[in-house]
């Protein structure tokens, strides 16, 4: 009978399956009430209820039939859940939401004061077509009012009288609604999607899951454990036969590979309407398996094992010297996600490497350090591929130096001259002795000082009061013991300003001061370890 919902969704790519489940992971057998009719979407209602869709049993059956397979219309049942997974009790559900013609599907808040259902498009006693004039599925809301009765019903927004919306399911935290459709945006020929559920009882856009879930055929039955877990069926991807059933895991940045429950779960047939009790890892499908009681039974299932879905990324780590590029061993690496830190203090090796395996769809935060080195990181995503790699490079530049507008220069304050002068004032003497100092230990380093000038006044003039700061600068480091071959002089004027304020362009004083600087450039930065 699910057919009735695969035909009204759609009248009428393959993912690789990146595992398996062992065949013996669960236990099913057939629940007594099936019958040759078609049972199938089973939905908790509870701890200890089950609703399930089911053909209405009337008496005037022959004139009120279901032309696509001939059995009555669906109508929802629950059943009390015994001690071993059958049910007890059974009865319709609710005569508020059932109609003479299709419901099926649905899914419950936590509180069970709200229920999205699936239902022939059926409204208000109007029986909507599409522009074909065939009657499609929607999906519908319901709030539960005295005496346990479900009143208030609304026809969601993302409704279509041209296309199908059904098969809903909630998110653990009530946000996230998912449900099937064959709207446009669908990559197959049904799809699952999701949309969010606003505060204020609105709802978002709905957006396709993607080709991580979805396929150019059929995806349907979709169901969130409370473990942003997705089970769903798909005819799709490389089965066993017809629709399969399929678990991924969702994560904030994507979702996880696809995989296959295995052989006893699925058949040659349809499989399909997976649901999970969490906790008890029990739960139920469908199927129209052989050696069934009818069209579609619904079937019991017990996990005899976890379920364990590993997705796990490669994060290959060199540190190396910015300067010279030579690696650099006994880094200490940090990597934090979601600010919590993953690895702390662990150390590069003899070749600046450092190896982690991250999970899947998570962003991590990769941080290098070591004394006398600028601290650096970066930030990465990884994707779905399991064992995919990524090599990261972290590039320490030592605490002398720093790498501005991608020149290597000797790391120190600024060095100011007073305006329309050139000689070295005491502050500026303080930061030239550290220059002193740094050229001592680099023996090999040499340094070409450049002298910039602000854009006020004449552009000749200012590259002239530049060269004269620049040869000044020199002959105070030389007076201090620097070899003349390792220390030169440059004046740029007003030539390589670092902002915006150039001739005629109105700018504060703070402004102006910016491009009047001394720089530092290494002129072979490769000495520098």
């Amino acid at each position: 009978m699910k057919k009735i919902f695969i035909i009204l969704l759609l009248l009428g790519s393959f993912l690789e399956t990146k595992a398996q489940i062992n065949e013996e992971h669960y236990v099913i057998k057939n629940l007594s009430i099936n019958n040759a009719y078609s049972n199938f979407g089973t939905s908790f209602y509870g701890d200890d209820k089950l609703i399930f869709a089911a053909p209405a049993k009337r008496n005037y059956i022959i004139n009120n039939v279901w032309k696509g397979n001939n059995q009555p219309f669906l109508d929802l049942y629950e059943g009390t859940i015994n001690e071993e997974g059958g049910l007890v009790n059974v009865r319709k559900f609710s005569s508020k939401l059932n109609t003479k013609f299709h419901e099926a599907d649905v899914t419950f808040t936590n509180d069970k004061k709200t229920v999205y259902f699936s239902r022939s498009n059926y409204f208000e006693g109007k029986y909507g077509k599409d522009s074909l004039g065939q009657n499609r599925i929607k999906m519908f809301k319901a709030t539960v009012g005295p005496n346990d009765e479900w009143f208030n019903i609304e026809s969601m927004p993302f409704n279509n009288d041209n296309y199908s919306v059904g098969h809903p399911t909630l998110s653990e935290d009530q946000k996230t609604l998912y449900f099937v459709s064959d709207m446009p945006g669908t990559l197959g020929k049904t799809d699952v999607f999701k949309v969010a559920v606003n505060e204020d009882g609105t709802y978002g856009l709905p957006m396709n899951l993607g080709p991580d879930v979805n396929t150019i055929e059929r995806e349907m039955f979709p169901f969130i454990d409370g473990n942003d877990e997705l089970y769903f069926a798909s005819d799709g991807k490389e089965g066993l036969g017809m629709l399969d059933i399929y678990f991924c895991k969702l994560l904030p940045n994507g979702t996880l590979p696809s995989i296959h429950l295995g052989s006893n779960i699925n058949s040659e047939k349809d499989d399909f309407a997976f649901i999970i009790n969490k906790e008890k890892r029990e739960g139920y499908f469908s199927s129209n398996r052989g050696l069934g009681k009818g069209d579609d039974d619904i079937y019991y299932f017990k996990e005899k094992s976890p379920l364990k879905v590993d997705c796990n990324e490669n994060i290959n780590v060199l540190v190396k010297n910015k300067t010279n590029g030579k690696p650099i061993s006994n880094a200490l690496i940090s990597i934090f996600s979601n600010n919590q830190v993953i690895v702390e203090n662990e150390k590069t090796d003899n070749l600046g490497l450092f190896r982690f395996k991250g999970m899947c769809l998570t962003n991590y935060k990769i941080e290098a350090k070591k004394k006398f080195y600028i601290t650096t990181s970066k930030n990465i995503q990884t994707t779905n591929k399991n064992n995919n790699n990524h090599n990261i490079l972290l590039e320490l530049l030592p605490d002398e130096f720093i790498v501005l507008r991608e020149k290597v220069m000797i790391n120190i304050n600024t060095i100011y001259f007073d305006y329309d002068k050139s000689h070295i004032r005491k502050d500026a003497a303080l930061e030239l002795d550290k220059v002193v100092v740094i050229m001592n230990k680099y023996p090999q380093l040499k340094v070409e000082t450049g002298s910039h000038t602000d854009s006020r006044g004449p552009d000749s003039y200012n590259f002239k009061l530049s060269e004269a700061r620049a040869n000044s600068t020199v002959d105070y480091i030389i007076s201090r013991g620097i070899s003349p071959d390792r220390i030169s002089g440059a004046g740029y004027g007003e030539s390589q300003l670092i902002n915006k304020c150039s001739n005629g362009v109105k700018c504060s004083s703070e402004e102006h001061q910016l491009n009047r600087r001394t720089e530092f450039v290494i002129v072979n930065p490769e000495v520098i370890y």
